[in-house]
C-alpha cells in the first residue's frame, strides 16, 4: 500500500484542528498548566484539561493507524475508538459547563469544531465501504476466543 501524506486527508486535517482547539482551551482554563502539572493536580478542571489534551491527540493518531492499515478489523477498531473520542471531548466541555466556567463561548466553540470533524469523520468512515465477513471486528481477541 503506498504511503499516503496524512495532511492531504480532509479528516486527519480536521482532527489536527481539533487539537489545536483542545489546547487553547485547556491551556486557557489551567492557566498555562504543562501537561504534568495537569497530570499532577488535584483541581477538576485541570484533570478535565489533562483528558481533553489527551483524547484529542489520539485522534488523528488513530486516524494515521487506520490509514496505515490495510486490514478491515484495525480500521473498524480506530474508528470505533475514535467515535469513543469524540464523545469523551463532548463530555469534557459539559463537565466544564457543570464546574461553572464562565467562558462558555470557548466550550461552544469547541462543540462546533467536534461537529464539524464529525461530518468530516463519517465521510472518511465511509470511504471504507463494505463488511469483510468478521462482524467482531477483532474484539473477540480481547475476550480469549
Amino acid at each position: 500500500m503506498p504511503h499516503k501524506n496524512l495532511r492531504s486527508i480532509p479528516v486527519y486535517r480536521k482532527s489536527m484542528e481539533l487539537c489545536l482547539m483542545s489546547r487553547e482551551i485547556a491551556s486557557f482554563i489551567s492557566h498555562n498548566k504543562d501537561l504534568i502539572t495537569l497530570y499532577k493536580s488535584n483541581s477538576l478542571r485541570d484533570h478535565i484539561a489533562d483528558s481533553l489534551l489527551t483524547d484529542s491527540i489520539l485522534i488523528p493518531q488513530q486516524i494515521a493507524r487506520a490509514e496505515s492499515s490495510e486490514s478491515y478489523t484495525v480500521r473498524m477498531k480506530s474508528i470505533s475508538f475514535i467515535n469513543i473520542m469524540i464523545r469523551n471531548i463532548i463530555s469534557y466541555c459539559n463537565g466544564l459547563e457543570h464546574d461553572g466556567l464562565k467562558e462558555r463561548e470557548y466550550l461552544d466553540l469547541m462543540r462546533k469544531e467536534v461537529l464539524s470533524f464529525r461530518k468530516s469523520f463519517k465521510k472518511w468512515r465511509k470511504s471504507f465501504g463494505g463488511t469483510s465477513g468478521n462482524k467482531t471486528w477483532g474484539f473477540n481477541d480481547y475476550k480469549g476466543y
